[in-house]
């Protein structure tokens, strides 16, 4: 949904369409977070990882993030949040309207200006320390906002991008690969005291750490 309303941001009240996807990030947040422990979960079960002895710890974590999660959106009342959301954007763009401007032409502009973005990032991370992860999660971003641009308007658009989209989505997929293992690692790492398990922490950490840098060799290896 983020998405989806920085595709149009041009076209939207700038006010407007920060609260909204402000609101969006909020909801992305609460419901995320027990999808991050199902991603850390996911790969400390992984049997090379030994870390089969916090499994317990670990899933009694997320049933907790979960509870928490219901509860925050519960009280957010998302189906009015997105109704309300909906009705007012999509009265902003009845009423900015302006036939001279073809969809096609909005279209191509918001790609080519995204290709340059993600161009820039590949540079940047291209000659970035390995240590510099901000930079390649700029590009996982980057490739992201210009994939979905691609398939929202992929239907306007004069000419296939088939070939750029399969690039895309395996540039999406190797650098989100790398973003779940930093993340894990980050969530494992904070949350290590109420795990009160050091050792089996500690191992974990380790075995994270050695795959993050595989994966982020992998990820080096599509900047050409």
């Amino acid at each position: 949904m983020r998405s989806l309303w920085w595709a149009f941001a041009p076209l939207l009240d700038k006010g407007e369409n920060s609260r909204q996807r402000a609101v969006y990030k909020f909801l992305a947040t609460a419901a995320g977070k027990t999808r991050d422990w199902d991603i850390l979960i996911a790969l400390l079960k992984q049997e090379d990882s030994g870390a089969q002895a916090l499994m317990p710890k670990l899933e009694q974590a997320r049933r907790d993030t979960l509870a928490t999660s219901r509860k925050t959106l519960l009280n957010a009342d998302v189906k009015h949040l997105l109704r309300d959301a909906l009705a007012t954007t999509s009265a902003q763009l009845h009423a900015t309207h302006d036939s001279a401007i073809a969809l096609r032409k909005f279209a191509a502009r918001r790609i080519g200006a995204s290709e340059h973005s993600l161009k820039k990032r590949i540079k940047r991370a291209r000659h970035a320390k390995r240590s510099n992860y901000a930079a390649f999660h700029d590009v996982r971003k980057a490739g992201k906002k210009l994939r979905y641009l691609f398939e929202f308007f992929g239907p306007v658009l004069k000419i296939s991008h088939k070939r750029t989209l399969k690039r895309l989505k395996k540039i999406q997929k190797r650098f989100g690969m790398l973003n779940d293992t930093v993340a894990s690692e980050t969530l494992l790492r904070d949350n290590a005291a109420s795990l009160a398990d050091a050792d089996h922490i500690a191992a974990a950490l380790g075995w994270l750490d050695r795959k993050r840098k595989r994966r982020l060799r992998a990820a080096s290896e599509l900047l050409g």
